[in-house]
């Protein structure tokens, strides 16, 4: 299917996709408060189905390489990058000292979940 391309690349570039459909499915409602949870509820939903679609197979080719552990330490680093660019720029929210700081520890522990101890 995608031989050739290695495994993290693939991994990393499903999960990248996927994060950013979740996204959108989780906060994008947010721009309009006036509409009903109803209809946001299974739009979000329905937008959800693809970050699926790609979850699923990038964790199912990443476990062949990584381990349940490093995929989701992946996972979260590209959710947080992912909604600091969209908070920013679709929800016009400051990104503040104190969120990068907070972040930038969550991101550390990318440090002693990849080192081979």
């Amino acid at each position: 299917m995608l031989s050739g391309i290695p495994i993290p690349l693939i991994t990393i570039g499903l999960l990248t996709a996927s994060n950013l459909f979740m996204t959108v499915a989780w906060y994008g409602h947010l721009r309009f408060p006036h509409a009903s949870l109803l209809a946001v509820i299974f739009i979000s939903w329905g937008i959800a189905f693809f970050e699926y679609i790609l979850q699923v197979p990038a964790n199912r080719i990443g476990y062949t390489y990584f381990n349940a552990a490093e995929l989701k330490t992946i996972q979260e680093v590209i959710s947080l990058t992912i909604f600091m660019v969209f908070s920013v720029v679709y929800l016009n929210e400051p990104l503040k000292w104190n969120y990068l700081v907070g972040f930038a520890l969550i991101a550390s522990a990318v440090f002693f979940i990849f080192k081979k101890w």
